[in-house]
This record gives C-alpha cells, sequence and structure tokens, in this order.
C-alpha cells in the first residue's frame, strides 16, 4: 500500500522500513538528485483541507518538521501530496504524527523562503512510485520505533539569540499586551512585548482571523510560549510577527500557582522540563520588572484615575453610534456619586429586578469607538476585565460633591480594551465567592443616607452641606436682561459669599430634578435616610422582585381578613393572593372594603383601585404578612399614593 499506518508494539514497528531506504536531512536535500531509494523523516505541525487541482487531481499539502534540524535557521519543509494518497492522508494525518515518506521529488520552491522553510518542497504521489509511512495515529504524539524520534522536542531560543528572518521557538514574560481587537481588515490583532532573564525586549504583533486562537493573556506578567513566530528586524529593533502554524500557550505568572495552560487547542505538547522553565521565569520575574498587583475595586476608585477592574457584567444598552453603556458591579461601593447614564428602559438589557437591586452598587461605564462591537457582544452575567478605565470628574466646583463618571476610551492606547475572563479563572472565582455574600437589602437600606450629626457650630457643616444650603436659598430677584450687568464666569461666582446679583451665559449641562416627582423624597425620621419616590417602572420592578417568593398558604384566612388564591395561565404561572380584611368580622361592599395583594403586577394593582377602597401590597414571611420595600407605597387608593 502506496499509504502505510505502522503501529507500535511494545515500542517497536511492527513492520519496520524497507531496508533498502536510507534516511535523509534536511539540510542535504538538492534539487535533480535521485531520492528513488531515500526517505525522510519528520513531525507534521501544519496540514491544509483536501482541495482538487484544476485536471481534478486531488492535492493535500502539510508542514514537516525535521527532528534532527531543530536548532537549524531552517528545519521545516513543505510537502506536496497529489493524488489517491492526497486522498488517504487527508482522513489520518493531524497534527503532531510522525510522517514518513520515501521515493519523493524534490523541486526548487520560490516562495519557501518567505515562510522561513526549506527553499525547495517535496512531491509525493502513486504515479511516481512513493511511498508514506504514518506513525503515531493511533498512540498520540509520543510513539516511536527504531530510527523514530521520541517526541517533537523543541529547542527555545532566549530574547537576546533572535536573529532577523527566523523562525522559532520561545519563552517570554508579558511586560505590556494590548487585549485582541478588530483590525483594519478583517482579522484580529494583539500586540504583547516580552521580556526574559537575558533583559532583552520583544514586541510582537499578532494576527488571526479567530480571536480565540490569539494568546489568552489576562495581565502583565502573564508568561507565554509561542511555536513559530517570525522575527523580522525594524529600526534595529527585533519584533514577531505570526507565521503559519503559529501557536500561544499563557500561563499564570503567580509565583506558586498552578502550572495550567490557557489555550484554546485541544492538541498542544507540554513535556515536564517546560514546568520547571515556567517556575524559574516566574521567579525571575517577581524580582525583575514591575508586575501589576490585583486590579483595583470600585470602592477605592478616585477621580482622574485610570485603572483596571474586574467585574461582572449586569447591564448594557447601546447609546449612539460610537458609545455603548455597560453596567458593572464587583460587590463594593463607589465612595463618589457615579454618573447614570440616561436610556430609555425598554434599550436596557438585563434583568430589570436584579438591576433595581443593584442600584446602589453598580456603575454606568460608557465605552467608545472600537471597543462597541465587542461591547455589543457580552453577554449578561459574563465576568470581564476592562483595562485603563478612567474616572473623570463630573465637575469641578466642589470636588466632594461631584459626580464622577467612567469612560473607555477608543483606540488601544496604554493597553486599552475588554476581555471576556472564563469561570475557571482564579480572580473570577474569588470574585464569585464575594458577590455571593454581598447583602443587597443591606445596601438598599442605606441608600442616599445623609447624616445629620451637628453639634451646634458651624464649623462642623461639610462643604457638601454648604453647597446644598447655597444651592436652595432663594433668588434674590429674577434676571430677564440687564445689559448694565456684564457676564461674570461661574468660577467667580461660586467663590463669592451670597446673595449676589450676576449675569451669566453658560452651556446648561444637566438639572435637577429631571421629573417633577423627584422634587419631593422619601424621608425615614429614625436613620434620617432620604429616598427617590420611585415612577410606575421602580414600583413595577418592587412587584415583580416580591413576585418571586411565593404566598404563604399558612398565613391565609386568619380572624381578620379572609383569602382567596389563584395561579395565573402566562408562561410564568404567577401566584396571586388576595386578602379581604373584615370590619366588625364581616366583608363589606367593594367600594368599602380594604384589602392586601401578594404576588400582583403594577397592572393588575390600579385595576384593583379602580374597584376597591383601599389596596396594600405585601409580601409573605414565615410568621406574618410585611410591606414591600421603603421606596413603594405602603397603601394605594384611587389615583393616590401612600408613602411611609
Amino acid at each position: 500500500m502506496p499509504v502505510q499506518l505502522l503501529k507500535i508494539i511494545k515500542g517497536q514497528s511492527e513492520a519496520p522500513l524497507p531496508s533498502h531506504l536510507q534516511k535523509e536531512s534536511l539540510q542535504h536535500l538538492q534539487e535533480g538528485c535521485d531520492h528513488t531509494n531515500k526517505y525522510i523523516q519528520g513531525v507534521v505541525t501544519l496540514s491544509y483541507p483536501l482541495t482538487k487541482l484544476r485536471d481534478g487531481t486531488d492535492f493535500f499539502k502539510i508542514v514537516l518538521q525535521d527532528s534532527d534540524s531543530l536548532c537549524s535557521q531552517i528545519n521545516s519543509i513543505n510537502v506536496f501530496i497529489y493524488g489517491k494518497m492526497a486522498e488517504d492522508c487527508a482522513k489520518i494525518i493531524r497534527r503532531g504524527v510522525i510522517f514518513i515518506a520515501a521515493g519523493f521529488k524534490v523541486t526548487k520552491l520560490p516562495t519557501a523562503i518567505e515562510d522561513g522553510r526549506h527553499g525547495c518542497h517535496l512531491e509525493v504521489s502513486e504515479e511516481a512510485g512513493s511511498a508514506i509511512y504514518v506513525c503515531g495515529y493511533s498512540t498520540g504524539f509520543f510513539c516511536c520505533f527504531g530510527c523514530f524520534s521520541v517526541a517533537p522536542k523543541y529547542v527555545y531560543t532566549p530574547l537576546n539569540h533572535l536573529k532577523d528572518g527566523t523562525i522559532v521557538n520561545l519563552y517570554g514574560v508579558v511586560k505590556f499586551f494590548k487585549p485582541p481587537y478588530v483590525s483594519k481588515g478583517t482579522d484580529y490583532c494583539s500586540v504583547v512585548t516580552l521580556v526574559d532573564p537575558s533583559n532583552v525586549k520583544l514586541t510582537c504583533t499578532l494576527f488571526s482571523g479567530n480571536v480565540d486562537s490569539l494568546p489568552k493573556i489576562y495581565k502583565v506578567g502573564d508568561i507565554v510560549r509561542f511555536h513559530r513566530i517570525k522575527i523580522r528586524e525594524y529600526n534595529g529593533q527585533m519584533q514577531g510577527i505570526t507565521s503559519a502554524g503559529f501557536a500561544s500557550l499563557t500561563f499564570d505568572g503567580t509565583v506558586g500557582a498552578p502550572v495550567v495552560p490557557r489555550t484554546s487547542s485541544k492538541v498542544y505538547t507540554f513535556m515536564d522540563e517546560e514546568q520547571k522553565t515556567i517556575e524559574e521565569l516566574r521567579i525571575w520575574a517577581a524580582s525583575n520588572i514591575s508586575i501589576s498587583g490585583p486590579a483595583a475595586k470600585l470602592s477605592g476608585v478616585q477621580p482622574m484615575l485610570f485603572f483596571d477592574l474586574t467585574c461582572q457584567l449586569v447591564g448594557k444598552a447601546k447609546v449612539d453610534g460610537s458609545s455603548f453603556l455597560l453596567k458593572v458591579w464587583d460587590g463594593t461601593k463607589c465612595p463618589y456619586p457615579t454618573w447614570k447614564v440616561p436610556v430609555e428602559t425598554k434599550d436596557l438589557e438585563g434583568e430589570k429586578v436584579f438591576l433595581h437591586q443593584l442600584r446602589n452598587l453598580a456603575v454606568d461605564i460608557l465605552v467608545y469607538d472600537n471597543h462597541v462591537q465587542l461591547a455589543e457582544s457580552l453577554k449578561i452575567g459574563s465576568f470581564l476585565r476592562i483595562y485603563s478605565i478612567h474616572t473623570k470628574q463630573a465637575s469641578a466646583d466642589n470636588e466632594d460633591a461631584s459626580h464622577i463618571e467612567f469612560h473607555l476610551h477608543g483606540g488601544t492606547c496604554y493597553g486599552r480594551g475588554i476581555r471576556v475572563l472564563p469561570e475557571s479563572n482564579p480572580d473570577v472565582k474569588e470574585l464569585k465567592v464575594f458577590l455571593e455574600s454581598v447583602d443587597l437589602a443591606d445596601s438598599q437600606n442605606m441608600e442616599s443616607m445623609c447624616s445629620m450629626d451637628i453639634d451646634g457650630t458651624f464649623g462642623s457643616v461639610t462643604d457638601l452641606e454648604l453647597h446644598l444650603q447655597r444651592c436652595q436659598q432663594l433668588s434674590v430677584t429674577v434676571l430677564t436682561d440687564h445689559q448694565d450687568l456684564s457676564n461674570t464666569e461661574l468660577k467667580t461666582i461660586a467663590n463669592s459669599t451670597a446673595p449676589q446679583q450676576y449675569r451669566i451665559r453658560a452651556k446648561l449641562r444637566t438639572y435637577k430634578p429631571q421629573k417633577l416627582h423627584q422634587s419631593v423624597k422619601l424621608h425615614c425620621s429614625k436613620c434620617n435616610s432620604l429616598q427617590e419616590v420611585p415612577d410606575g417602572n421602580d414600583f413595577d420592578v418592587i412587584l415583580h422582585g416580591s413576585a418571586r417568593t411565593a404566598p404563604n398558604p399558612e398565613l391565609h384566612n386568619t380572624s381578620w381578613y379572609e383569602s382567596v388564591m389563584w395561579t395565573t395561565q402566562d408562561q410564568k404561572q404567577r401566584e396571586i393572593a388576595i386578602h379581604f380584611v373584615k370590619h366588625d368580622e364581616m366583608l363589606q361592599q367593594p367600594e368599602d372594603t380594604l384589602l392586601m395583594i401578594e404576588g400582583g403586577t403594577l397592572k393588575e394593582i390600579w385595576k384593583l383601585t379602580k374597584r376597591f377602597k383601599c389596596v396594600i401590597p405585601v409580601r409573605s414571611t414565615e410568621d406574618d404578612l410585611e410591606l414591600l420595600d421603603l421606596s413603594a407605597p405602603f397603601l394605594l387608593q384611587g389615583n393616590v399614593k401612600y408613602y411611609g
């Protein structure tokens, strides 16, 4: 048979090669010589899809690496297989198998040098009397026999030994990187700067049509292994670029962390001695390069800061053609009021109840330009690391009272970008445990806390309180035109004592309240907290959240109310309970009846208010019925809502 699959039994070939065949090395191949009784052996590093030539002949191409020439600059060669052999080889050959070709023809190939391979290629076909032997298909990469190599063994080049025009394998520590982004063409691009104990720096520009094929780098200090990366000299500096067959592994650079490679490839080699290499690089990097520490928390951000954030995505929305909104949280609370990007409720993706619960913890990050495409594809609930977020102060008049904004600007300078982290990532595991421990109820109760601890002296009044007092003073007069007054800068006005008369000309940036119902606040006399009066959408979200808790049947039909319960016929099959309150142990007419409802929607409650006198939204506990959130009305009577 022209194509034979050799089996290995106890380390030996079941059928040895014919005795008349002599092994030929890659360096000695020459065009025009007779190779009828010669064979060449190597490891398949790359294979291409089976195709047909114009005359209908099957054609199959592989790249063969000579295991005896790994230290040479040229250690691989293209092999062209024709006819029935091509069809048979396409079925059994995969990357990593040992391939032997006998009776081949050597032909000059002009483009081979550009690929970093041998200047000739091999042509193999049944018509030319060639034979092919494939070893290792059933037993993996490490099978061998007789003169065969034990395994594809790679030589790694230190960064200070790189030469122009070579294709090498190397290890390095990440000193800088840009997460994958869409290039000007159709490919994805990633830029990585590496260092090693030789203290030489190498910048690599990597392209791929599949973003998963690029190195999975999460932070500075990660260790990468590159196979078959091409080296070019530019302006006196060596640079790395992807070549055919490029492959990478990435490892956590933390000393003592498990040595687990990150790769999208299902087939790769990793030898025991390479683990020692990684451990040595970790120790060297810990004391020789500046490795970034843990990403910042929202609780530690300051205005005018650039930082990396590990977080969970809970909401997203399109703002306009060049910007996109991401709502994220990390379980901690920003110490400053944060800017809420105005978007329509219908445009916001995410679980509405959960977003309402996180209204004090989640922050809005606005991403721009080239980051929008990736942001649109992100899935709600995924864990992200966002690089080089900019915290911008919304107002410079009073630093304590200012809101801060979060922006991910366009471009890739300083490594700006977004990376989705797998749930197996150690930082994600730690974050998930922390998020599960966060008490969302406690966060809601502390919303808009307003401390009024004044000890009787004006010196204890904070700058924020002074700012609020200034805003609430009555106007001296209403200025309509007054051309006799010159325009005054806002900075001058802010530093002046009130009352004064001024004429200003300024651009309106924002105004409060933006909605009429925000003119009134809910105030708790016990803890002095202030909360917004919710509009219809907020109230509906609160009702949906309480509907998750099924009514407790043990609390039905007591001495002072009678209960009715049913299940809705929609997909959610929501359980609703209505408790009719008795008067003198008797039920009243609908127009005089007070009722309590569990599990109802806003629409259903409004219908009840039109027929019954009063409606109280409640929810079940183990022992009793209780009112909803403080921000929800405790009583509805007609069109009037009562809070308290």
